[in-house]
């Protein structure tokens, strides 16, 4: 272009890129590609043909003939000017008008002048140039044309005022036309102003994309969770116009409604767009614009109405949260379920990469601790750069969060996200389960987090509204089965209860093959329940454990001591008579307590069947039997004590003899008469007794009579061992006689008939063989063969 006085070309084109041109046809202007077609369905629409226009990247800057855009009401100065030339500035992005600057910019200036548009350099200095020039020849002439200069403001400042207005696709289309050279930290700037957008997507209901917005940029997921009310989100809940904030935006301050406030600031916005400077001679020259880009926002009819953009990139800085659709929070739920599972299993990898896991979740402090403000300063950054207590503030959000969003939409996942291992936070969540009586799984997340008084606790409440005892006690007892050695005090705190409501169904709690439980600690609690319970386990261990350590065989052989010892100061002889039995038979079967240890424990006039079997045990079997011959006079178990352990050949062979001597030589006074099963001793065991040890003991007053049975017994003896001796032997002698006699008596009669039964010829005078036992007669020549054919006959 050249700075004449004379008649200009009007600028038909502008180049936008390589593979862009803007072309103007009467008020509209098009973009056209490098194949002839255009490159946008939109367009820019001009109030009229404009004189001329100029791309400088990235707005239009178009000259407007005079009378085309109309000075605001609100200036009551520029009312007054005769209209002229406007210059009138677009976004190359979204096309809208950012800026109209009004001529003239000075008031010595010419009203009346053109406008030119001089070609700028495609260099990154933003700076653009156009001429002024007097319509009149004579001003013209006299004042000449003046250039100006027209600076763009700096790009941060651009960015953030688009920001401001909450035009946030502009603002992210600008930033990606700025080379990263001219923007410092550009790509943070950009990450900021996404997260932003997709804040005011999620605003417009465009969850989906907001989401997938949040997951690309590891977005903080408290910051998320936080856009839910609080029935998702809990305390984390941020009203609506505190979600740009929240998300690094500006903070929106309140706007007066009155015309004159609004024109001042706009005056002031205007002021700070753009300043204008002149190259004439003539002194510098300001111009007074009357639109920013705020002007696309708000014009003077706006200042009467409530605040609140009608743009949808605007729609996040809304105070007041526009009525939903009934199915919008649904949706917005459903939507969180997918970003919060997909949070979760990454979460977790990293966790576990430091070793950490929801098992260990009892022991790490719970996010209740942690205030609002801290959980939103955690980084938005890749879960590798953090460090692991921000991972488990972000594990513990995203599980609550995800186990509010299924108890509202899916709540038949609740009970499998409760039996898994979770971080969620149980004291934001167990009143809404108890609300809805998902009382399952409560305990399952009581569980989880080893929380399990409270656990208990809940299975009481529970219990008491079932009538059946089964169905009352059973949960309680599953519970308890299932708890290891480290929680042993809480295992018998909770089950004195359930032993008070039922002692056979409680005792199944130390049953169980699911944990093991320290077995003296066992026995020693339940034997402060109820001793007889205390033997019914150690019964258990010995019989169906098979424990071999003495220290439980004396525990039981004590416990039924006691009882038994009890049963009888309380006067209850059922129980004294069970339990002495059970004493009784122990200490006869039982081989693996210590026998001193419980003899000490016996009173000395009592349970005198107990010593007797414990004497026994330690070898004093005449001091035994003194206490059934003398205390207990039961002579028949006398007499089984004796035959019990009575051998042959052995220390114990004269056991019978020593009952005999108790019963005939007394070393106690006693009035029972023992003669009697004495004689019935000796006439049953006659043949254990030694006969002359048995005729010493005998008193004189015995009678041979009395004994004869046992005398001829005893004299009987050698005798007839003698005489069936010798009849053995001569019936044996006589049997091999008559044995030889038959043999000796067999015939054989060889007549001329008489043919050989293997060559079919006849015997003559040929030497014979005879076979047995049926007496066959062969030649000699002849008796193998036949012997083989007969052995073969016989198989």
């Amino acid at each position: 272009m050249t700075l004449g006085l004379g008649a200009k070309a009007k600028p038909c084109l502008a180049a936008i890129s390589d593979k862009e041109v803007l072309l103007a046809k009467d008020d509209s202007g098009i973009f056209f590609g490098s194949d002839g077609k255009p490159s946008r369905t939109a367009s820019i629409e001009w109030p009229g043909p404009p004189d001329e226009f100029a791309y400088v990247k990235p707005y239009v800057l178009s000259a407007l003939p005079p009378g085309t855009i109309a000075p605001p009401p609100s200036d009551a100065a520029a009312s007054h000017l005769p209209q002229s030339s406007v210059l009138q500035i677009r976004s190359g992005i979204s096309l809208s008008s950012v800026q109209t600057i009004t001529f003239p910019f000075t008031s010595n200036a010419s009203p009346h002048s053109t406008i030119r548009l001089l070609a700028h350099s495609s260099t990154a200095k933003a700076t653009s140039y156009f001429v002024t020039t007097p319509v009149d020849r004579n001003a013209a002439l006299s004042e000449g044309s003046s250039v100006w200069l027209l600076r763009m403001r700096p790009w941060m400042e651009q960015v953030d005022e688009l920001v401001e207005a909450g035009s946030y696709a502009d603002a992210l289309a600008l930033l990606d036309s700025i080379d990263s050279s001219a923007l410092p930290d550009k790509d943070k700037t950009v990450a900021r102003i996404r997260a932003l957008h997709a804040v005011s997507q999620f605003r417009a209901g465009n969850y989906d994309d907001a989401i997938n917005t949040f997951i690309s940029l590891e977005v903080n997921p408290a910051k998320v969770v936080a856009l839910y009310p609080e029935s998702v989100a809990g305390r984390l809940s941020v009203p609506a116009d505190e979600w740009i904030p929240l998300f690094g935006g500006p903070r929106k301050v309140q706007q007066e409604t009155t015309p004159t406030v609004v024109k001042d600031k706009d005056k002031d916005a205007d002021s700070d767009k753009a300043s204008v400077h002149t190259k004439s001679p003539e002194p510098e020259r300001t111009a007074t614009p009357v639109g920013t880009i705020r002007d696309k926002l708000k014009t003077s009819l706006d200042a009467f109405m409530p605040s609140g953009s009608k743009d949808p990139e605007t729609a996040s800085i809304v105070s007041v949260r526009r009525r939903q659709k009934p199915d919008s929070f649904h949706r917005s739920v459903e939507t969180l379920l997918r970003y919060l599972p997909d949070r979760r299993p990454k979460i977790a990898a990293a966790l576990a990469a430091v070793h950490i896991t929801p098992s260990q979740a009892h022991q790490i402090s719970p996010l209740s601790e942690a205030s609002t403000e801290e959980l939103f300063a955690l980084p938005d950054a890749p879960l590798s750069s953090l460090t692991p207590d921000q991972l488990l503030r972000f594990a513990q959000v995203v599980d609550t969060a995800l186990f509010k969003s299924y108890l509202i939409v899916r709540p038949g996942l609740l009970g499998p996200l409760c039996r898994t291992e979770n971080w969620c936070e149980v004291s934001e969540v167990e009143e809404l389960l108890r609300a809805r009586e998902k009382f399952s799984e409560l305990i399952y997340l009581y569980n989880g987090r080893k929380m399990h008084e409270k656990a208990l606790a809940l299975l009481r409440q529970l219990s008491e509204r079932e009538d059946d005892m089964e169905d009352k006690l059973m949960p309680s007892i599953t519970y308890l089965q299932r708890l290891g050695p480290e929680y042993l005090d809480r295992v018998f705190e909770s089950s004195r209860w359930l032993f008070k409501q039922d002692a056979d169904m409680a005792f199944q709690i130390f049953t169980s093959e699911e944990a093991e439980l320290p077995r003296k600690s066992v026995a020693d609690f339940l034997e402060t329940i109820d001793p007889r319970i205390c033997a019914r386990y150690l019964e258990y261990l010995i019989g169906e454990k098979e424990e071999r350590d003495p220290a439980y065989h004396d525990r039981l052989a004590e416990v039924y001591l006691h009882v038994t010892l009890h049963a009888k100061e309380v006067g209850e002889e059922e129980t004294r008579v069970e339990y002495y039995d059970k004493f009784l038979r122990f200490l006869d079967t039982n081989d693996y307590f210590r026998v001193e240890h419980i003899f000490g424990l016996l009173p000395m006039e009592d349970l005198f069947e107990a010593r007797a079997i414990l004497l026994g045990k330690l070898g004093r079997h005449q001091h035994a039997l003194e206490i059934y011959v003398y205390r207990l006079q039961d002579y028949v178990k006398a007499e089984s004590y004796c035959k019990r352990i009575y051998q042959a050949d052995s220390p114990t062979s004269g056991v019978f003899l020593t009952l005999l001597r108790i019963y005939l030589r007394p070393t106690v006074q006693t009035t029972a008469d023992l003669l009697h099963p004495a004689l019935d001793l000796i006439a049953r065991q006659g043949p254990r007794l030694d006969a002359a040890e048995t005729l010493q003991l005998l008193p004189p007053l015995v009678t041979a009579k009395d004994v004869r049975a046992f005398l001829v017994e005893a004299l009987r003896v050698p005798i007839l061992d003698s005489h069936v001796v010798r009849e053995i032997s001569k019936a044996r002698n006589e049997q091999i006689s008559r044995k030889l006699m038959v043999l000796q008596s067999n015939r054989v009669k060889v007549t001329d008939s008489r043919i050989c039964p293997q060559c079919h010829k006849r015997l003559g005078n040929s030497v014979i063989a005879v076979h047995a036992p049926r007496g066959e007669v062969t030649h000699y020549q002849c008796r193998e063969a036949f012997a083989r054919r007969s052995n073969e006959i016989r198989r």
